[in-house]
C-alpha cells in the first residue's frame, strides 16, 4: 500500500485538472439545458391526457344513457369541497341525478345544457386552462376533438 501512494507521488497523479472539471460542467449544462423545456412540456401533455379523459367519459356515459333513455338529460359539475373532489353528475329528466365521474384538477365543464338535443345530436366541452391545447369536446357525430361545440 505504501509502495501505491510513493510511486504516485512520485509520478505527480494530482487528479483532475481545473479544465477538465470545467469541461465537464459545461457539458452537464448544456445537457440541462436541453432536457428542462423537455420536462416541463410533459406537465401541460397530462394536463390534456387529463382533459381528454374527462370529455371522454362523460361523452360515453350519454351515450350510454341514449341507449336506454330518450328524454334529454342534464349535465353538471358539482364542486370540490375541503374533503370531497369535483364530479359530474347526468340527471335525467325527473329522475334522480347520479354521479358519472371524478372531475381532474384544473378541468371544468363548459354549459352544454343547450348542446344535448337527443340522442344523435349532442356535444360535450371541457376547458383546461393548464393544458397545451384548452378545449376539448367530445359529440355524436364527431367523437373526441380538440375545440369548443
Amino acid at each position: 500500500m505504501m509502495a501505491r501512494i510513493q510511486k504516485s507521488i512520485r509520478e505527480k497523479d494530482a487528479g483532475f485538472t481545473l479544465i477538465e472539471l470545467l469541461v465537464v460542467m459545461i457539458i452537464i449544462g448544456i445537457l440541462a439545458a436541453i432536457a428542462v423545456p423537455v420536462f416541463l412540456s410533459q406537465r401541460a401533455k397530462a394536463q390534456d391526457s387529463a382533459a381528454k379523459a374527462d370529455v371522454s367519459t362523460i361523452g360515453k356515459e350519454i351515450a350510454t344513457y341514449y341507449v336506454d333513455g330518450t328524454a334529454k338529460p342534464i349535465l353538471s359539475q358539482v364542486a370540490a369541497t375541503t374533503t370531497t373532489r369535483g364530479k359530474y353528475q347526468l340527471t335525467p329528466t325527473g329522475g334522480t341525478a347520479r354521479d358519472i365521474g371524478v372531475a381532474s384538477d384544473n378541468v371544468v365543464l363548459t354549459d352544454t345544457s343547450a348542446k344535448i338535443v337527443d340522442a344523435t345530436d349532442w356535444c360535450v366541452a371541457v376547458v383546461n386552462s393548464k393544458g397545451d391545447t384548452k378545449n376539448w369536446k367530445y359529440s355524436a357525430s364527431g367523437g373526441l376533438t380538440s375545440g369548443t361545440c
